[in-house]
């Protein structure tokens, strides 16, 4: 391992590369009297953050006043990689934003666990086990992710399709795709995989229409079988729908975020495979899609014997960092970062389905009442179980799917390796 003044010089040349500004400074400071708390997200330079964060920043100050608090927007694209500098070098911000599912349990080694900190706060919010390894939980859950299917319910109406009742079956939901392109124009599913996401989100929403629930338990739980009839059935659905010219022009090309949604927005598309977060969702959609005809559907089964539902997780949290001064203050900046009135404000100013049960979304429209209501059944998303080395693999090996590059089988066995290898 190099030495911590090399990796020191390393994570000040990476922020400066990455244009960071506010990033000058990342040490981390005592966290107790007229101490100072660094955080990194990719959120707050974002205006729909700013209520929820000065509602964060006020309740923590009237536990901590004299800790100040600076956030540190750091660029997505680069997130990870920034975050891997600093943690080599041992040293970084106190309090750490993450993605639920593999980013976060790749990285647990860095932070401490925060269940002593959270024991109150279990019943209130919801999508704990993104954030969990090993029965130790690493960071407090801000929103719920998931990913419904979005439908357009005015193409329906114009292809002389039921709104109200989508297709429960894949040859109904095939059918139903060949009367929408048809009659609208209108491609069946707009999709964005040039990053390799748009498979991850597949798996995870259409996936529920093939597996049976003691699959999917098994699955979640890491008791995978990648020789199962049912694992290649998904991995060949998604590439049947390109196939099939179910999907948007030039999927492997095109950006999920925001590329793919656009199409949607713009009625090029009919059906999107969504978030619940604060980007891609209900909300983001309502400028062009409004609330009264945004539908939600789950997955048509595929297999007989599946039970579709929603897949979702937690979707962002906060963790703190192991070299922090004070873990009870910045535990504290935690639960500020994830108290009732400030993921209201996260909810009505970005749409985010927060993680905070309590919360009244009855304002919000129908397609925000399904997804609220489904989340009673939902269960994990299958993608999130798996590793972040795996997901990258599964993203190339998608992007060859769809070009005919590669067959199932082989995709599948290379996968296969990659999550038995840990």
């Amino acid at each position: 391992m190099k030495q911590r003044a090399v990796w020191s010089a390393v994570l000040v040349a990476a922020l400066a590369l990455a244009g960071c500004g506010s990033a000058t400074d990342t040490r981390s400071s005592p966290g107790g009297a007229d101490g100072k708390l660094v955080v990194w997200d990719w959120k707050s330079g974002e205006a729909t953050a700013g209520a929820y964060l000065q509602k964060a920043k006020a309740d923590f100050a009237k536990k901590h006043p004299n800790v100040t608090v600076e956030f540190v927007a750091q660029p997505f694209e680069q997130y990870y990689t920034l975050l891997g500098t600093a943690i080599q070098a041992g040293k970084g911000p106190d309090v750490i934003l993450f993605n639920g599912g593999g980013q976060i349990r790749d990285r647990a080694d860095a932070l401490l666990p925060l269940d002593e900190y959270v024991a109150e706060d279990r019943q209130r919010l919801a999508g704990w086990e993104a954030f969990s390894k090993d029965g130790k939980t690493y960071a407090g859950p801000v929103t719920l992710q998931g990913h419904p299917i979005y439908y357009n319910r005015t193409l329906y109406e114009k292809a002389g399709l039921d709104p109200a009742n989508p297709a429960k079956t894949w040859p109904e939901f095939v059918a139903n795709c060949a009367t929408l392109t048809k009659q609208t124009g209108a491609k069946c599913l707009a999709l964005g995989n040039k990053e390799g996401f748009g498979i991850q989100f597949f798996l995870s929403a259409f996936g529920t229409g093939v597996f049976t629930p003691q699959e999917q338990d098994d699955w979640i739980a890491g008791k995978r079988d990648w020789n199962s009839p049912h694992v290649k059935r998904i991995f060949a659905l998604w590439k049947e729908t390109q196939d099939a010219k179910l999907n948007s022009d030039g999927a492997n090309s095109t950006a999920m975020f925001n590329d793919s949604f656009a199409i949607f927005q713009s009625a090029k598309a009919a059906h999107v495979i969504g978030l619940m977060s604060d980007i891609g969702h209900w909300k983001d959609f309502s400028e062009f899609v409004t609330a009264e005809k945004l539908g939600v559907m789950q997955a048509p089964v595929v297999v007989p014997g599946a039970t579709p539902n929603l897949p979702y997780d937690g979707g962002i949290g906060y963790g703190v960092a192991k070299w922090t001064k004070d873990p009870k203050v910045a535990a504290d900046l935690v639960r500020s970062l994830t108290s009732t009135d400030a993921l209201k404000s996260f909810y009505a100013d970005a749409g985010a389905i927060a993680s905070d049960t309590t919360i009244d979304v009855s304002q919000g429209g129908p397609a925000v009442a399904t997804i609220v209501a489904d989340l009673k059944a939902g269960k994990p998303a299958l993608h999130v179980a798996l590793s972040s080395k795996t997901l990258e693999l599964m993203g190339r090996l998608s992007q060859r799917l769809l070009s005919g590059s590669i067959t199932v089988d082989e995709a599948v066995k290379q996968l296969a390796a990659s999550d038995q290898a840990g």
